[in-house]
């Protein structure tokens, strides 16, 4: 049930916004109405019609929301004005409203509106269209989770200052938010295929929805070389789910898992896209991410990765996004080419950026280097500590275990 509501939010609040052009009340009555779904449906049984079911109980709601507040009753009545008596009642399940349209992606540009700064159309749109909780979004920024908090009651509030329609911007105004939009929807996946927090490795869900979204967005703008590598990227990174997890659903790393669990078709599909994408016009990172993603994919095994490829394509990636994870990659790149010592001095010109300064990433990424190099003590020493930076169950488990080899490998024998 949990993921049937997460899949229907952002349909049923698409409705809502279409009809009476006001986000922020529109997710208030959606929200009520998901709550009246998840104490009823457990009693009462699932409606044939969830989405109608949806769409009715939040309609209603709406219209009491519109009522109850003084600014409201302007826009009821121009509601009123638009449309004839007899349609100011909840629309029937059958209704145009309720019936095939789907209006998630004129949502998701909606939450990337120009009134927004990128960071706060992300995050609205991560938390309206992904369904993702405000400390996860917090966590995906790096920032303090009541910083995030502000960030979407602002936007929101944005967004119903604007008066902007609910549709699909025009040509001009597309291009400007479409940076936006993929943006978010990596993010959407990156949490999907790693779980920021939680027992669980994954949350297949988010990274279902963003491949749907992407996939959506790709068939609008068939041209856009970024969007198609955005996709790619998703395909070939989701492609080796399959082999990330044990049989207790332990982590297994990239180079330790079997390559035969992979999902061919998954792969052919992201390297074909990739391929086609890239002499399109412009190579924007996502398509350099996905270039990267195709060399371990269509690698037969981890030995024979092309790490000076993949290094070159990380230099280009980084000179171009200034991102520190980027960097982080870069110098394990450059490890796996010039030797651990080489990753490690590139690792240590990272320590001092505020954006990584704690971050478990940084350690065990240090960590993986110093056993590399033979340096176990250290090596312990950094896992430990990306353990007990780290959210995730499942990366906590890993880590731990990592450093509890190394220790007994380091021991010294009795007798």
């Amino acid at each position: 049930m949990e993921d049937l509501l997460r899949e229907l939010a952002p349909q049923v609040l698409g409705v809502l916004a279409r009809r009476f052009d006001d986000f922020a009340t529109a997710e208030d009555a959606v929200q009520e109405a998901l709550l009246a779904a998840a104490t009823q449906w457990p009693v009462e049984g699932v409606p044939g019609n969830p989405r109608g079911w949806l769409i009715q109980v939040a309609y209603r709601r709406m219209i009491e929301l519109v009522r109850a507040e003084t600014a409201r009753r302007r826009r009821e009545n121009l509601v009123a004005r638009r449309e004839p008596d007899d349609r100011r009642v909840a629309p029937a399940v059958d209704d145009q409203l309720t019936a095939g349209r789907d209006d998630t992606l004129v949502l998701l540009f909606l939450c990337c509106h120009p009134a927004l700064s990128p960071a706060s159309a992300i995050a609205l749109t991560l938390r309206a269209v992904g369904g993702l909780s405000t400390a996860e979004i917090a966590h995906a920024f790096l920032v303090p989770e009541a910083t995030m908090a502000q960030r979407i009651s602002r936007a929101k509030q944005r967004i119903r200052d604007s008066g902007v329609p609910f549709r699909m911007p025009e040509a001009d105004d597309r291009a400007a938010r479409l940076a936006a939009v993929r943006h978010v929807l990596y993010l959407i996946f990156t949490e999907g295929h790693t779980s920021s927090a939680g027992p669980d490795l994954r949350r297949v869900d988010l990274s279902a929805e963003a491949i749907r979204l992407t996939r959506a967005l790709h068939e609008r703008l068939p041209d856009d070389s970024e969007t198609a590598g955005l996709l790619a990227l998703m395909l070939l990174t989701e492609a080796r789910s399959p082999a990330r997890t044990g049989p207790s659903g332990e982590l297994i790393s990239l180079a330790e898992q079997d390559r035969g669990r992979w999902d061919a078709a998954a792969i052919a599909e992201g390297v074909d896209l990739v391929t086609r994408a890239l002499p399109w016009g412009p190579v924007g990172p996502y398509q350099i991410q996905a270039a990267i993603a195709a060399l371990h994919d269509e690698a037969p095994s981890a030995e024979e990765t092309d790490w000076p490829q993949i290094l070159a394509l990380y230099e280009v990636l980084e000179a171009r996004s200034g991102s520190p994870v980027v960097a982080l990659n870069r110098a394990v790149a450059t490890a796996m080419v010039h030797g651990p010592d080489a990753g490690l001095a590139a690792l240590t010109e990272l320590a001092d950026d505020p954006r990584l300064a704690g971050h478990h990433r940084l350690y065990a990424a240090r960590a993986h280097l110093h056993e590399m190099a033979g340096d176990r003590d250290r090596a312990v020493a950094d896992y430990r500590a990306a353990a007990a930076r780290t959210s995730s169950v499942p990366e906590q488990r890993y880590l731990t275990m990592r450093a509890a080899r190394l220790a007994a490998r380091t021991a010294p024998t009795e007798g």
